[in-house]
């Protein structure tokens, strides 16, 4: 194949390849340049052969391709034979593919007619639709304009006719404003609300008719605004709010009526004080000015004098007055104003006209107000306190004063705002403004401190030497009650006076403390006269005493946040006045319980001698009527009377008690021991008697059942054994004291015998337990006794089954 690779090139040109030889050059450079390369062998040697070789060589080669292939077809006829066979079914196939084919074009252009064709159409009409619209938008303005255009020619005349009456109702109505009756005003209302509808619709081709217009349409406005604002009539606000709302300008004018609003309002605060006022209206009624010195009349423009002093003061509260009726109204006026916008709604989008103003500004027209007022208030009431001594003492000792004055301010904005300031509740705003006045509430809250502690360091002035008494303590329980009757109005007030004052009673009860002693010598009771101590104590007890026995009231009579404040120091000052009493009574108690266990050391079962009679009263007793005596006249003096008197007869059933104890349980009792035992009683009858004093109308009577019991000790020591468990013959008497009596009489031992106990031990554990616990004690003691003295076992036995009920 290499011999004809020239001729299997497929860029191989037959009439190129003859001219070559014709001309005996070389073929195959004319394909030299292109990636394939040739071999063409002898063919490049035949540049210069015969054309005769090169035809016979064409010949042989011809001959020898057909050899090769008539060897081929010879060798594969049967595949080609196949080949053919396969290609005319093949034939056949195409036939029918074809067929089909045709049919698919068929169908593609019916659908082309069907969908393509409609679609181009359609598109064409839709073009020429929106063309139409267009003209048709455009004639409906021009039309539209037109109409509106002749309407508010219209308007205009009628908003004429409402201004220029007739001639007659001239002289009839001189106020033509007032002349309208109220269906005039009413279409006057809706024919400017109907104008300012047509304005808003109106294009810039008539524009000098239109500003006219729309010029005339707002001053009405306005000026229905500011009537509607004046009477707070909510009809006339809801049509001028409708007609700014139809001309665009709605939060404009809101937020220009809210700043005018805020601005009358801060210059009311600014005017009532400025002093400088106040001064040239008294400058002018001057008639005739004494003297022109220029010290003095430059004093007089700033300050009042002595003299002029009254006047200026109540000039400055008339103006304060004045400025809080103008508060109120501009307040008012806000709210009023605020709840049209609320209740305004918009026809189309159903909005109230309050959420189309909160889009533009940034807070509701309350919100402002309140904000502007504070901030004024505060800032030309510091100022004012600033500049002139004479407005800060002036408002700030009369604070409660100017507080109620708000107080009135709230009171009257309440009915048409949504405001509280009660005792229980105060809105944010009132917080706002009475925060405001923080500069003089500082200055009323410091007075107020230095007058409670000026009451204080008073009454504790004198020290030890000089302690203070009964009335520094009402003295001090005064000025509390008076500081908080003078802030209870003010919820607020009231607990930052409680505050001031809960800290003056937390110094007055140091300063107590510091008085006050605490060791040995404020609770001895050796005598003859009372320690200094005691007397100091006594002095302070009683200044405590009145002073917290007073300020309990004050849970009673006020709030429960103010008595927060004030009742911890109340309770201070009873600790303190706890801590000073209860140690002396209880030393009180504990010498004469230690005077009468000395009932133990008198022989009472020796034999009576006829000879002496009816002997005295015990050494004992004569010791314990001394100490009463002492306590009454030396001890007991330096305390209030009211106190002592509740003192004195708790001691006296407290003695009774412990006598009837000590004398239930005296061992070994004989009948002379009984004597002197009634004996005893009776001396300490006497002796309880004159402890009471005269003060003691009812005089042991009014011990009560320590009386009775008493009383009845004297025939349960002369009655007869078996008779000792009767209830009737031991009325009045505890059990237990029946008891011990029993056990005195037998030959048992007694409970503090068993246990050990000495007897003033014994009277002290049982005056300290209950009842039960000292039967229970009692019984014990009788448990396997019954050999020993089965009759008083028997006895004890019955009393305790009356006790207890059985």
């Amino acid at each position: 194949m290499s011999d004809y690779s020239l001729f299997t090139n497929p860029d191989f040109d037959a009439n190129d390849y003859a001219n070559a030889i014709l001309a005996g050059e070389s073929y195959p450079q004319v394909h030299q340049t292109q990636s394939v390369k040739l071999r063409t062998g002898a063919a490049l040697e035949s540049a210069k052969e015969d054309i005769s070789v090169a035809i016979s060589k064409l010949d042989l080669n011809i001959e020898d391709v057909s050899k090769q292939i008539k060897t081929l077809v010879t060798t594969h006829h049967e595949d080609l034979l196949q080949r053919a066979a396969s290609v005319n079914n093949l034939s056949g196939s195409l036939t029918s593919v074809r067929r089909g084919l045709d049919d698919v074009d068929a169908s593609l252009d019916k659908l082309r007619q069907k969908i393509r064709v409609p679609y181009q159409s359609l598109e064409t009409n839709v073009i020429r639709l929106q063309r139409m619209r267009q003209a048709s938008d455009a004639l409906r303005r021009t039309s539209r304009f037109v109409v509106l255009s002749r309407r508010l020619e219209t308007q205009m005349s009628e908003l004429a006719a409402f201004d220029k009456p007739s001639t007659t109702e001239k002289k009839k109505l001189p106020n033509v404003s007032e002349g309208l009756s109220v269906d005039q005003q009413d279409d006057k209302e809706r024919t400017i609300a109907k104008a300012a509808l047509t304005l808003a619709e109106l294009v810039a081709a008539h524009i000098p008719v239109i500003e006219e217009a729309h010029f005339r349409v707002t001053h009405e406005m306005e000026t229905m605004i500011v009537t509607g604002l004046s009477t707070l009539n909510q009809s006339l606000l809801a049509s001028s709010l409708q007609t700014a709302h139809n001309l665009r300008a709605l939060p404009t004018l809101v937020q220009r009526l809210s700043r005018d609003l805020c601005d009358a309002v801060e210059e009311r605060i600014r005017t009532a004080f400025d002093l400088s006022r106040i001064s040239k209206e008294f400058v002018s009624k001057e008639s005739a000015p004494s003297s022109q010195g220029l010290i003095y009349k430059s004093r007089v423009r700033t300050e009042p004098t002595n003299i002029t002093a009254p006047q200026w003061t109540a000039a400055l509260w008339a103006r304060i007055e004045t400025l809080i009726e103008e508060m109120a109204t501009c307040c008012i006026k806000v709210y009023t104003l605020e709840k049209v916008l609320k209740l305004k709604k918009d026809p189309v989008t159903q909005r109230s006209f309050l959420d189309d103003v909160l889009q533009v500004l940034e807070n509701k027209p309350s919100s402002t107000f309140w904000t502007y007022l504070g901030r004024s208030l505060e800032k030309y009431a510091r100022d004012a306190a600033k500049g002139s001594t004479f407005l800060q003492q002036t408002l700030s000792s009369g604070y409660p004063k100017l507080l109620r004055l708000f107080h009135e301010f709230f009171a009257k904005i309440a009915v048409h705002t949504d405001t509280v300031y009660t005792a229980s509740q105060q809105s944010p705003e009132t917080i706002l403004v009475l925060r405001a006045l923080s500069t003089f509430e500082a200055l009323y809250l410091s007075r107020s401190t230095t007058r409670l502690n000026e009451a204080v360091s008073q009454a504790f002035a004198g020290g030890p030497r000089s302690p203070p008494g009964a009335n520094e303590g009402v003295t001090i329980a005064r000025a509390v009650m008076n500081e908080l009757d003078s802030a209870r109005f003010d919820p607020l007030l009231i607990l930052a006076v409680a505050r001031n004052i809960g800290t003056a009673l937390n110094g007055a009860a140091m300063r107590a403390e510091s008085l006050i002693s605490t060791d040995r010598s404020a609770v001895t009771l050796l005598g003859p006269m009372a320690t200094p101590q005691q007397i100091v104590n006594g002095q302070v007890a009683t200044c405590l005493y009145h002073c917290w026995t007073k300020l309990e009231k004050v849970g009673e009579e006020h709030t429960q946040s103010a008595a927060a404040f004030v009742m911890p120091g109340v309770k201070k000052l009873c600790t303190i006045y706890d801590c000073i009493v209860d140690p002396l009574l209880t030393a009180i108690r504990r010498e004469l319980a230690s005077i009468i266990s000395r009932l133990h050391r008198v022989d009472l079962q020796k034999p009576p001698d006829p000879m002496t009679g009816m002997a005295g009263s015990s050494l004992y007793m004569k010791d314990l009527t001394d100490k009463l005596n002492y306590v009454r006249t030396h001890i007991f003096v330096n305390f209030t009377t009211e106190v002592t008197q509740s003192w004195m007869l708790s001691i006296v059933k407290y003695v009774i008690r412990i006598f009837v104890l000590h004398a239930s349980i005296a061992r070994p009792l004989g009948e002379s021991g009984k004597l002197q035992l009634t004996t005893d009683m009776t001396e300490l009858e006497f002796a309880l008697n004159a402890f009471l004093g005269p003060s003691g109308k009812r005089g042991l009577e009014a011990a009560g059942e320590e009386y009775k019991m008493l009383r009845a000790m004297r025939p349960l020591l002369f009655l007869d054994t078996p008779s000792l468990a009767s209830p009737t013959h031991a009325a009045n008497l505890p059990p237990l004291v029946v008891l011990h009596h029993i056990l005195v009489r037998s030959p048992l031992p007694l409970p503090h015998i068993m246990h050990g106990w000495q007897e003033a031990e014994y009277v002290r554990w049982v005056d300290e337990q209950r009842e039960e616990e000292a039967l229970i004690l009692v019984e014990a003691g009788l448990v396997g006794k019954e050999n020993e003295g089965a009759e008083y076992v028997d006895l004890a036995k019955r009393v305790l089954r009356h006790a207890r009920g059985e």
